[in-house]
């Protein structure tokens, strides 16, 4: 595995290190300041991983995977971002410090609307990530260096198509709630 690779696995268990620290910080600890210092430090890894990247690329290393999935990453995680600490924050206020109302399972066209409502926000990912991938493509200018960019572009365009496809199942079979 490359660099930017390592650097992609640093980043998303540093994601999870801060967002719990910064859970913990406020539930636990009752630090709300410090808490959110640590929540507010998802953006930063994202800007970490961009540099690293771009130097990576800038010094000349062609794209590789790796450089694909970073772009990927950062547009989830911008897209995505506040809504999985949302998520994180809900189930850790209930489980670990049982506070607040139990997670709400979603079933009908509740369930469908909201799983809908998520892949439009992967349809904003992908556009933003696509955005990311094809200028780092027009950057680097040399068709050869950036032969893996376009490959993983291909595969997450069917990727978004598929889970279009899902998304619409549930309008049409909902998901029922277990007896």
């Amino acid at each position: 595995m490359n660099f930017v690779a390592w650097a992609i696995v640093a980043c998303e268990v540093l994601f999870w290190v801060v967002i719990l620290a910064g859970f913990s910080a406020r539930y636990l600890f009752k630090r709300q300041k410090l808490g959110l210092f640590f929540l507010a430090l998802t953006p930063v890894l994202d800007l970490i991983l961009l540099i690293i990247a771009g130097i990576d690329l800038y010094n000349g290393a062609s794209a590789t995977t790796a450089h694909a999935v970073a772009a990927i990453y950062i547009s989830v995680s911008i897209v995505f971002g506040k809504s999985m600490i949302s998520w994180a924050d809900e189930r850790f206020r209930y489980y670990v410090t049982k506070q607040g109302a139990a997670p709400v399972k979603r079933y009908g066209m509740d369930h469908a609307r909201h799983y809908f409502k998520s892949w439009l926000k992967h349809l904003l990912a992908f556009i933003l990530g696509a955005g990311i991938l094809y200028g780092l493509m027009i950057w680097i200018d040399d068709p050869a260096r950036t032969e893996a960019l376009f490959s993983i572009l291909k595969i997450w365009t069917v990727v978004v198509g598929i889970d279009l496809l899902i998304s619409s199942s549930y309008f049409i079979w909902p998901r029922k709630a277990k007896s």
